[in-house]
């Protein structure tokens, strides 16, 4: 094992890939973009990923068409296939990848979603990857047949309850059951294999779960909550969580409270991995990198894009205002009822008038024009730089435990991954901090995560 300066051994970073869609993190008007939808973008992505041994490949999910002022907001997240037919594909154009996916817990039925991942696990060898997510508005809730939302702590309970039920789905198979002796014709050793009886809060359902035990025995688990709620949440029983920090001292303090949450719940550090979302721009040079970034984020930012941004917080119509002239002198519009439908950001903004007021200031004092306040206020990339600088950049934050890696997010789709794979990936393989091939056959074994005990007595129903 290699070992740091100070004797410490090094930490084997992992990195994943973000299929983006088309939101305000990529150029999709790029000549060099191609498709977000069609199966031959997802798959060059996952191909590029799986050429430089990433772990896995990430896919997000939307269930409604965000919307503006009444109307589908086609700067952003305009539609995207299912996410199981998609990553059920790609299982059969890669060997190694992992296939991750967010399936919503408010929206669905535990029955169905093990039944699915149970499957995808079968058809892909033991790679499949469940990112459990709650929904929290009203909006979304309208394509389906609740037509509502929860609060956020009926939202994580019956998250939690879901994820329970699911896994006691997946764990009412051992293993072992299907013999398949064609001297005698028996095909199974246990005729109630699967059988299963759930009794909660929420879920009250019971049977025999059709799909045999699959090679990981249950997905991978992912959580993407920051509030306490949701770090709370994939302590308990998750095995990776997303985070939205990838500066040190920011990635340090979310990385010690989430570990440090572990402990009561009888896990291990290393059961639960930390892996924030991360955009990058390379270049030959850290300047022309820098060049590159800043061109970049004009792309992303375009006049249009920033004053429907604006319009989140000032929560009106300001389609009448110039993106290079001055903020509008008018007030926002607090209240409950938003111009911008189906966009969390939108939570981000509290306060609206306290927001306007200091980006009113900060637009003063350094002379910013509109479009330059949005730029200079919403995310900028993670990694800028060259090669060298990134792969150095990115092995200093999971050395310092500011993560376990990272989660990249190209801006050009599907072709925006390929410099990283060339370039950064071989410098971490010199510094002895990536691996070089796939040493499992699993995502678990990618991950380094144990394999579920089918036998723990909790999970499996009485015979």
């Amino acid at each position: 094992m290699s070992t740091s300066s100070t004797g410490k051994p090094l930490k084997q970073i992992h990195l994943a890939a973000h299929f983006p869609g088309v939101n305000n993190t990529t150029v999709w008007s790029a000549p060099e973009a191609g498709s977000h939808i069609e199966f031959s973008s997802f798959a060059h992505l996952a191909r590029t990923a799986e050429r430089a041994k990433f772990d896995f490949l990430f896919l997000a999910e939307g269930l409604r068409l965000r919307e503006q002022g009444g109307k589908i907001y086609d700067l952003d997240v305009v539609g995207r296939p299912d996410t199981f037919t998609v990553l059920t594909a790609l299982a059969a154009v890669t060997e190694h990848l992992g296939l991750t996916g967010t399936i919503n817990s408010t929206f669905n039925e535990p029955y169905e979603v093990a039944r699915q991942f149970a499957s995808l696990d079968h058809l892909s060898g033991g790679r499949a990857a469940w990112n459990v997510v709650t929904s929290w508005d009203a909006f979304t809730g309208e394509n389906f047949r609740r037509g509502d939302f929860l609060p956020q702590e009926e939202r994580y309970s019956r998250a939690k309850e879901f994820l329970a039920t699911a896994h006691e789905l997946f764990d009412s198979w051992r293993g072992d059951e299907i013999i398949a002796d064609r001297a005698t014709g028996t095909f199974l050793r246990d005729a109630k294999a699967g059988a299963f009886v759930h009794q909660g809060a929420q879920f009250e359902i019971s049977g025999q779960f059709n799909v045999p035990r699959s090679p990981q025995g249950r997905p991978v688990i992912f959580q993407a909550g920051d509030s306490d709620e949701g770090r709370e949440f994939a302590a308990a029983g998750a095995d990776a969580i997303f985070s939205r920090y990838s500066r040190i001292e920011e990635g340090q303090a979310f990385y010690q409270d989430v570990k440090g949450r572990l402990a009561r719940y009888g896990r291990r550090h290393d059961q639960l991995l930390i892996l924030p979302a991360a955009t990058f721009v390379l270049g030959d040079t850290d300047a022309e990198a820098r060049e590159i970034a800043h061109e970049v984020r004009r792309q992303q930012v375009s006049g249009a894009t920033a004053i429907k941004y604006l319009e989140h917080v000032w929560n009106r119509d300001l389609s009448a205002y110039d993106p290079d002239g001055p903020l509008p002198d008018v007030d926002p519009v607090p209240g409950e009822n938003t111009i911008a439908l189906g966009r969390a950001s939108v939570r981000q903004f509290r306060d609206p008038l306290a927001v306007a007021g200091e980006w009113r200031e900060r637009a003063e004092a350094k002379n910013l024009s509109l479009r330059e306040l949005v730029i200079e206020t919403t995310t900028r990339q993670s990694f800028i730089g060259s090669p060298a600088t990134v792969a150095e950049t990115i092995n200093e934050l999971v050395q310092a435990d500011a993560s376990d890696g990272f989660i990249l997010v190209p801006h050009i789709t599907p072709g925006g991954l390929d410099a990283f794979a060339d370039t950064v990936v071989p410098l971490l393989q010199e510094r002895g901090v990536f691996r070089t091939e796939y040493e499992g056959t699993t995502l678990r074994d990618h991950l380094g995560l144990d394999h579920p005990d089918a036998e723990a007595p909790a999970r499996r129903v009485a015979s």
